[in-house]
C-alpha cells in the first residue's frame, strides 16, 4: 500500500524574467528525486495524495520520468522545465578541482578573490557555521542580508525566517548534517551560503550577497573558498546543485544529467485550462525574448525587471 502524504499548496507561477506577476494554486504532493537517486537510477515511492490535485515533481531524469507516466495514466503533465542537474564530484583534491578550470579562468577567480582581500585590508575573512548555536547566529547574520537580495525581494527565494525552518536548521547542525558560511567585508556580511548534508552530498540551498557590493563578486568568492574547505574535509562525494540551470552552476560542475521538473494533475478541466494558460504565457515570453534578443532590447528590458 502506497503511503498517504497531505498535498500542500503549491503557487504555480506565471513570471517574466524574474519578475513573478502572478500564481494560481493547487495542492500537490512532492515527488523529489535527489542526486544520488538519479546518478543510481533510483525511483521514489509515489504517495498516495488524498484530496489532493496531484504531484509536484522535481528533477526527474527521463528513465523515472517514463515509469511516472506509466503509473499515473491519464495524469496531465505540464509547466514543465527541462535542465540539466549539475553537481560537482568531490573525489580527489580541492587541487585536482582547480586544475579542471582553463588557466583564464583560474586566474579570473584568484584575481576576484584578491579583489576582496584588498578591499578588506588583508585575509579573507570567511565564517563557518556548524553547531546549533552556530546556526542561531548564522541565521542572526543571514536573515537581513537575505532580505536585500533580489532571491528574496522577486523570487521569494531568500532564506527561510519562520520557527519551523528554524528548528530544522539548528536539528541539522546538531547532527552535523548542514555547512553554513558567511563572507565577511569590514565586520559585515557581504555573501552567506547555506548547504544542508543528504547522504553523502551537499545540497546547494540557498546563497545570497549585497547587491550594494556585486562589483566584488561576493557570491563567487564565497563559492570558491566555501569548496576549499569542503574538499579539505574529504568526507562529501558530490556538490548538488539541485534544480534549474545558470552560469553560476555551469561554471564550477563537474557534470551533469539531464532532468525536467513539472506537475502532474487530475484531469480536470480547471486543471487543463491551467496548464494550457501557462503553456501558451511561456510560449509567449520566450517568443518576446528572442525579440527582445534580436532588436537589442534584451539587456535594458532585464534592467528594468530587476
Amino acid at each position: 500500500m502506497r503511503a498517504t502524504v497531505v498535498a500542500t499548496p503549491y503557487p504555480l507561477p506565471f513570471t517574466i524574467g524574474s519578475r513573478r506577476l502572478l500564481a494560481v494554486e493547487r495542492e500537490v504532493a512532492p515527488i523529489a528525486f535527489t542526486l544520488e537517486d538519479i546518478l543510481s537510477g533510483r525511483l521514489p515511492g509515489v504517495p498516495a495524495i488524498g484530496h489532493g490535485e496531484g504531484y509536484r515533481v522535481l528533477s526527474a531524469p527521463a528513465h523515472a520520468e517514463k515509469r511516472l507516466r506509466e503509473a499515473m495514466p491519464g495524469f496531465l503533465i505540464g509547466a514543465r522545465e527541462d535542465y540539466e542537474r549539475s553537481f560537482i564530484a568531490m573525489s580527489g583534491s580541492y587541487e585536482d578541482y582547480l586544475a579542471r578550470f582553463s588557466g583564464k579562468t583560474r586566474s579570473t577567480l584568484r584575481r576576484k578573490r584578491r579583489k576582496v582581500e584588498q578591499a578588506g585590508g588583508g585575509d579573507l575573512d570567511m565564517r563557518t557555521y556548524l553547531t546549533p548555536a552556530e546556526m542561531d547566529q548564522f541565521l542572526q547574520l543571514a536573515i537581513p542580508l537575505s532580505r536585500r537580495t533580489y532571491q528574496a525581494r522577486l523570487l521569494d527565494a531568500g532564506l527561510p525566517d519562520d520557527k519551523d525552518a528554524r528548528a530544522e536548521m539548528r536539528e541539522l547542525a546538531a547532527d552535523d548534517r548542514v555547512r553554513a558560511y558567511i563572507l565577511f567585508l569590514d565586520q559585515q556580511p557581504i555573501a552567506y551560503l547555506y548547504l544542508p548534508v543528504a547522504g553523502h552530498t551537499l545540497v546547494y540551498a540557498h546563497l545570497g550577497y549585497d547587491p550594494d557590493y556585486a562589483e566584488l563578486s561576493p557570491g563567487t568568492v564565497l563559492q570558491m573558498a566555501a569548496l576549499e574547505r569542503l574538499f579539505a574535509e574529504d568526507r562529501f562525494q558530490f556538490f548538488d546543485f539541485t534544480e534549474g540551470d545558470g552560469a553560476h552552476k555551469k561554471l564550477f560542475r563537474t557534470g551533469s544529467v539531464p532532468c525536467a521538473s513539472f506537475l502532474m494533475l487530475r484531469p480536470s478541466w480547471a486543471n487543463r485550462a491551467l496548464l494550457n494558460a501557462h503553456g501558451l504565457f511561456e510560449a509567449g515570453v520566450a517568443g518576446a525574448k528572442q525579440l527582445a534578443e534580436r532588436s537589442g532590447f534584451a539587456a535594458t528590458l532585464r534592467k528594468r525587471l530587476r
